[in-house]
């Protein structure tokens, strides 16, 4: 039995159109768009606004993220991030090296740097 015989939607061209059928069963549909071509992007952060909000106070966030609607690469040593600026060059994409060639990992001093358990005292006597 194929899907298509008892999937009987498939035959119904849905394609750009609210359907009555699919309108009445539906609460509060809404539709946005941004003005950008990063529709995910804007929808994480319509959504997280709308999670930060009772729905009578402004939501206490940032329009956008440190990376914004840009795209990232970490290169992990010296031969890649050759590469990304040969890349670069070639596709003529500009790009901005955040860590200013520093390829070192670190962790900031607070990290690690106390347990957040407390040390075994042995068993009461």
């Amino acid at each position: 039995m194929r899907a298509k015989e008892f999937i009987t939607e498939s035959e119904v061209d849905l394609k750009g159109k609210f359907p009555a059928r699919v309108q009445k069963a539906t609460r509060g549909a809404q539709i946005f768009t941004d003005t950008n071509f990063d529709r995910i992007y804007t929808l994480q952060r319509v959504m997280m606004a709308a999670a930060s909000t009772d729905g009578k106070t402004a939501p206490d966030i940032d329009p956008e993220s440190w990376i914004a609607k840009r795209n990232s690469a970490h290169p992990y040593s010296q031969a890649d991030a050759d590469k990304l600026d040969k890349a670069y060059k070639a596709v003529g994409i500009p790009h901005k090296d955040l860590n200013h060639g520093d390829l070192e990992s670190g962790e900031l001093n607070l990290v690690n740097s106390k347990s957040p358990i407390k040390p075994f005292k042995g068993y009461p006597r």
